[in-house]
């Protein structure tokens, strides 16, 4: 065989490292959007951010050598003089105040002598009156005040007077509480950790025991229920301080002990989630109508009595594209615009001092490796902008195909799949999923992630679809239209969409059912 040359010509796509960073900015969220720029403002000396303000160059070394006029130069003498002439005044009304007092003189109290502000700095702001204080607080930072269940049970613990062994029994008692209120490790794990291996166990079961009578002071706290081992018995705590109030006549006094019958029993738990009335009847021994009367009293109270002390972090929603109405157009249709929401857009530049250098300073050391950055801020600058622009594309075109759903609701939601989103837009499919994944869009409905308007087509009598989320929508109003007497099975809700031309089988509805987080009809089942 003789060797010899070919010539083929081919293509093929190079993940070149600017298009690798357009795939991986597109796909990240706002959060981490801006946690990625920061990165690169620290790293690339570059890029800045871009401002409103005037440029530093029209105040800086263009105009360091710049002569000035005659007319500013007077004008800067007067002021100088004025602000001299008025100095000098109160220098001289501050002396004459000074010496007019005596030595001795430390005030009558009429007055209130405070140290002045401005020995910190002159431009620190006047303080305000204790009564408009609240008013000019941030809101994070009166969250931020809030009583925590170890602080409001610590605060408590004051007013008992305790020996200082039983003090420290049940601040640790109080420690070891998981946010819920609920004591999770038992009595001798928790005395285990304070003992050693060393100790007899004498030690230890008095430790025990001093643990023992600390949790029947914590469980006498605010709010009941607190320092349960689990659920059954945080019910149970909750139901006797009913039972301790007064003023609780005596057909509700009956009432809390069949409660606290049914907390007392074996698996009387799992029947109470099914509602099962006749058997909670059987281990409580009484009728079925004090059963559900108890069944209500019981789905009153709270399982997680250190919810409500609980910091939680809420995490507002930002959103990445703004649809607001204007007007109706020629045909009486309803118009929308879609806009990017500016607070999530980075305002970056090119450091011009620092290019301009760079472009002047040819031939020096590491000038290779300083263009390589300053390419590099370029890059991402329009990576930036790019991201964006994909963003507002994919979003107007979502409006445009589910202008429907911005006027009548989730019952008009056309089915939608990326596949023919990316087809219009002239873009790959994963294109779009990238651009919907944890981007938001605020309209007038709500805040709903791009996702949310991409659903599957359910075949209909008529020969038309009906989108999943539409579906999803009608059957959560049947739903709650429903007898709670008598809830629909899922069964009965297929047939009731059969009955609108939507053909959509009893598993399908148990599923979507399932992800509106709705309960089946046995559960749904309302107590008498």
């Amino acid at each position: 065989m003789k060797p010899g040359l070919s010539l083929r010509v081919s293509q093929h796509l190079a993940l070149t490292p600017q298009l690798q960073q357009s795939i991986r900015l597109l796909q990240l969220s706002t959060l981490e959007l801006a946690s990625e720029v920061e990165q690169m403002l620290d790293d690339n000396p570059f890029l800045e951010r871009a401002d409103d303000s005037a440029p530093r160059e029209e105040f800086g070394l263009a105009h360091a050598d710049t002569r000035v006029s005659e007319g500013d130069r007077a004008q800067e003498n007067t002021t100088e003089n004025i602000a001299a002439g008025a100095d000098s005044a109160s220098a001289e009304a501050d002396f004459d105040a000074e010496s007019a007092l005596p030595d001795s003189w430390d005030g009558d109290g009429s007055v209130e002598v405070r140290p002045d502000d401005g020995e910190w700095g002159g431009d620190a702001p006047a303080r305000a009156n204790n009564l408009g204080g609240d008013d000019e607080l941030d809101p994070g930072e009166r969250g931020a005040g809030q009583e925590s269940l170890t602080e409001h049970l610590h605060r408590q613990a004051l007013s008992l007077r305790l020996s200082p062994e039983d003090t420290a029994a049940l601040r640790f008692l109080i420690e070891s509480l998981n946010d819920d209120g609920y004591l999770e490790d038992s009595l001798a794990q928790l005395a285990a950790t304070l003992t050693d291996e060393d100790d007899d166990l004498e030690q230890l079961e008095e430790l025990v025991h001093r643990f023992s009578l600390a949790l029947k002071l914590l469980q006498s706290l605010e709010p009941p229920g607190v320092g349960a081992r689990n659920l059954a018995e945080c019910l149970a705590l909750q139901l006797k301080s009913r039972q301790a109030e007064r003023g609780v006549c005596a057909d509700d006094q009956t009432c809390i002990a069949t409660a606290l019958k049914i907390c007392a029993q074996h698996g009387a738990l799992e029947l109470l989630a099914k509602r099962d009335a006749k058997r909670l009847a059987q281990l409580a021994d009484d009728t079925e109508d004090a059963v559900r009367a108890a069944m209500a009293l019981i789905a009153r109270l709270d399982p997680k009595p250190g919810r409500a002390f609980a910091d939680v972090e809420r995490n507002a929603i930002v959103p990445d594209v703004i649809v607001s109405s204007v007007g109706t157009g020629a045909g009486g249709q309803q118009r929308f615009r879609v806009q990017l929401n500016p607070d999530v857009m980075p305002k970056l530049r090119v450091h011009d001092i620092y290019a301009n250098a760079l472009r002047g300073g040819k031939g020096g050391e590491n000038h290779q490796a300083l263009a390589a950055r300053l390419q590099e801020a370029r890059w991402f600058i329009k990576n930036i902008q790019q991201r964006f622009d994909t963003i507002l594309r994919v979003s107007q075109a979502i409006v445009s195909r589910q202008s429907n759903f911005f006027i009548h609701g989730e019952v008009a939601m056309r089915p939608m799949v990326q596949r023919e989103l990316a087809d219009e837009l002239g873009v790959h499919e994963s294109t779009i999923s990238r651009v919907t994944t944890a981007k938001y869009m605020a309209t007038p409905r709500g805040t709903f992630e791009l996702k949310y308007f991409f659903g599957s087509a359910l075949g209909t009598e008529a020969g038309g679809n009906a989108s999943s989320t539409a579906v999803r929508a009608l059957i959560k109003q049947l739903i709650a239209a429903e007898d709670p007497a008598k809830p629909l099975s899922d069964s009965q809700l297929a047939d009731m969409l059969k009955e609108q031309g939507i053909d959509c089988a009893r598993r399908t509805v148990a599923k979507y059912r399932e992800g509106l987080r709705i309960p089946v009809a046995t559960l749904r089942k309302a107590v008498a």
